[in-house]
């Protein structure tokens, strides 16, 4: 599919790999919907890449319906949808004093797992009633983001892991249910990327972060995630699979 005068939404796109992706495909000829939670950051980034705000919780399925109705009336349905929303909080399972973590992992789940589902779920409705593209039978491409995490989940990850785990394997059933439809669905697995979460921790703590990696040795950049997303809008053959962008890392326990 060609992005160049192709309506595509982003989610999570205030900061980070969504904002990364949203420029990307704006510079290819496309018109995004730059959805994000931060009204001030969908419109700030909107503003850069001559799109158009949005702002919704995807953590609310109602909020999400309403988003994509309003991106509609601005450019019609999106053809193309990234996935980029997400939160990464850490806790033990059982932390101290023996406490369950049961509000962290739920409120993970719900952000991450229910927020995707939501916005795939929508995607797609919206995709089915296209008509395929030029001489193409396909309709439309939805990314979303799982994480190395969800193979080689770390200490305090375990809520993180689950909703990561979880978005991975929905890609297969997702692409073999809308496959009739001209709509494939694939999943990229970011590594270790400098996004505003890793921005937080001490430079020492990144710097032996980055070491980490075997090559190229350094954190990946947002750029490179978009450039993935990108190309596999652009690879019809492409679909039900989850691609690993992490120079090879393998994170360890801790």
């Amino acid at each position: 599919m060609d992005l160049n005068g192709c309506h595509a939404l982003v989610t999570g796109a205030g900061s980070g790999l969504g904002a990364a992706t949203a420029m990307c495909f704006a510079s290819a000829g496309a018109h995004v919907s730059v959805l994000d939670l931060s009204r001030s950051r969908a419109e700030e980034v909107a503003a850069a890449c001559v799109g158009t705000a949005v702002v919704a919780d995807v953590a609310d399925g109602a909020a999400v319906a309403q988003a994509f109705a309003e991106a509609e009336r601005n450019r019609g349905a999106p053809r193309v949808v990234v996935n980029c929303a997400g939160i990464a909080a850490a806790a033990r399972i059982v932390g101290r004093g023996g406490a369950l973590s049961l509000e962290v992992f739920e409120r993970t789940l719900r952000v991450n797992l229910v927020g995707t589902y939501a916005v795939l779920g929508c995607a797609a409705r919206a995709m089915m009633d296209l008509e395929p593209c030029g001489s193409s039978v396909e309709r439309g491409v939805i990314i979303n983001t799982a994480s190395v995490a969800a193979e080689d989940g770390q200490l305090g990850q375990a809520a993180y892991a689950a909703s990561k785990g979880a978005i991975a394997s929905i890609c297969l059933p997702a692409a073999r249910e809308f496959a009739k439809f001209g709509i494939r669905v694939v999943t990229i697995s970011p590594g270790l990327f400098q996004t505003p979460m890793m921005e937080e921790l001490p430079a020492s703590v990144a710097s032996a972060i980055a070491e980490s990696v075997p090559f190229p040795r350094r954190l990946g950049a947002p750029e490179e995630f978009a450039r993935l997303a990108r190309d596999i809008v652009g690879n019809p053959y492409l679909n039900g699979t989850n691609i690993r962008l992490d120079g090879a890392v393998r994170l360890p326990p801790k």
